[in-house]
């Protein structure tokens, strides 16, 4: 769904993980997807901004920071270095980092609100209403479940009476309604599209935009009325445009807007409702598309430090690589579902289909090469072409059946190997069937060129060794050693 004039100009983006734990598997999930996706626009000539950054404001790192006796400031400074070693480790080729304690942000996010408030959608008001700390949302009786809140069963509601600032979402039930019926890609997946169809038009209540300055300092001050300070959800949603300049550099913004934002199954409402709502408000519009995707359990539960089944990505990093692990979470984990996986599994996975599989592929047929090619392997521009139904899998957030279309060419070529066996051939005394054993090696190595192209997107640094590689004639050091 392409509705921006420069169609050759991609903008897409993360949600900020919220900076009041380490980085997770989830966070892993979420930069490693956007990522594959601006790299493989970046491959068919595509010009990419991908945004990522951390968001810092709100009742939970104040929380946080009183608890491990920190100014809010601090602690955010720390976990947002944090996090930023974290996409670098997973080879995230981001173009920006931004933080929503960033001055030209929190600039930002009082000049949208000075705007939502001039087209009459900001009012104050009393109200009473329960709150789930953990979401930092406001909760109907529907959503909760034994009065508690599903996402955080562990934290109790809050009743809070209080006179906030109140966005009008009410005002945009048709607006939105109609944009959603214009543009049935909207969201992405459909099941994900359906469920917020139907939150719209079973009516939409306004929502509260700030608290208490008494209650919660550590925010964007609402402009005009320090007593006040902002919803951490309206000054984080923000950044999507801050990040590209907006409301100061117009030329950027307009090259950039609108985004396709990636975003899990919790964030579907602010994503697809809320914040498109306060664009349509700003006078600015709707984001381009919204991809949801799910959680990861582990043994068929939420992840916890009291099951004692969390998996932690940077360890997966120190024992199998960062590749292994993008591996992982784009083939082995649903785009679109929930997806579980093991220490176990994540093994089994390393070992047949990167060390067993592409690692001893890769290894046989370049040193086949190294020892009866002459030179490098002269190659074409359809050698390291990208198919069309990999990209057209890659269009529909299919990263799963991208790289299994991708292990379908490494079958492909370990089947070539065994059924031709140029391992035998080239040491045949007969000079005819030597040479059509030094083609095979030669369409291996094609083989192996196209195969990394693929990979790119996905595993960089292995596509890199890989094409160098072919480029070089040389077996290359083992991608995928066997872990004991």
């Amino acid at each position: 769904m392409r509705n921006q004039p420069n169609a050759m100009a991609r903008y897409l983006t993360t949600t900020l993980p919220y900076v009041n734990a380490d980085p997770h598997l989830g966070h892993a999930l979420e930069f490693v997807q956007a990522d594959m996706q601006a790299r493989a626009l970046r491959a068919r000539g595509e010009v990419v901004f991908l945004n990522v950054g951390t968001d810092e404001h709100g009742a939970k790192i104040a929380q946080k920071a009183a608890a491990e006796g920190q100014e809010p400031q601090t602690y955010v400074d720390e976990y947002a270095v944090r996090f930023r070693a974290f996409a670098d480790t997973l080879d995230i080729s981001y173009d920006s980092f931004i933080r929503t304690t960033d001055p030209r942000h929190m600039q930002a996010a009082q000049e949208f609100w000075k705007r939502c408030e001039a087209a009459g959608d900001i009012y104050k008001a009393a109200y009473e209403v329960k709150y789930c700390v953990g979401c930092e949302l406001e909760k109907t009786d529907s959503e909760l479940v034994d009065g508690h809140c599903p996402l955080h069963p562990n934290l109790e509601i809050e009743v809070r009476t209080e006179e906030n600032y109140y966005f009008r979402f009410s005002k945009y039930e048709r607006a939105l309604t109609e944009h959603y019926a214009r543009f049935p890609e909207f969201v992405v997946p459909e099941r994900r599209f359906h469920e917020i169809i139907t939150f719209v038009k079973n009516g939409l209540k306004d929502f509260s935009v700030s608290r208490p300055s008494e209650k919660l300092s550590w925010g964007v001050p609402v402009p005009g009325d320090p007593s006040q300070t902002m919803y951490v959800w309206f000054d984080a949603l923000v950044n999507y445009v801050s990040a590209i300049g907006w409301p100061d550099d117009e030329a950027t913004f307009l090259k950039w807007w609108p985004v396709t934002q990636f975003a899990g199954k919790d964030n579907l409402r602010q994503q697809s409702a809320m914040w498109q709502a306060m664009l349509a408000s700003a006078g600015l519009p709707f984001s381009e598309q919204i991809f949801i995707h799910g959680f990861i359990t582990s043994g068929g539960q939420k992840m916890s430090k009291s099951l004692g089944n969390v998996i932690d990505p940077m360890q997966l990093v120190e024992t199998y690589g960062v590749d292994a692990l993008r591996y992982v979470l784009l083939r082995h984990v649903s785009p679109f579902e929930d997806s579980d996986l093991t220490p176990d599994t994540i093994r089994e996975y390393y070992t047949a289909h990167l060390a067993n599989g592409l690692g001893n592929l890769v290894a046989r047929v370049m040193k086949l090469a190294e020892e009866h090619l002459p030179h490098p392997v002269e190659l074409k521009d359809e050698d390291t072409a990208l198919d069309d139904v990999y990209l057209r899998a890659l269009d529909a957030y299919r990263f799963n059946e991208a790289l299994d279309l991708v292990f379908e060419k490494i079958g492909a070529a370990d089947e070539c190997m065994t059924a031709r066996a140029p391992y035998k051939g080239i040491k045949s005394g007969d000079a005819v069937e030597r040479e059509e054993a030094r083609k095979d090696i030669e369409r291996l190595v094609r083989q192996l060129a196209s195969i990394a192209a693929h990979l790119t997107p996905a595993t960089p640094r292995t596509a890199a060794a890989i094409a160098a590689a072919v480029r070089t004639n040389k077996k290359p050091d083992n991608l995928f050693p066997r872990i004991g």
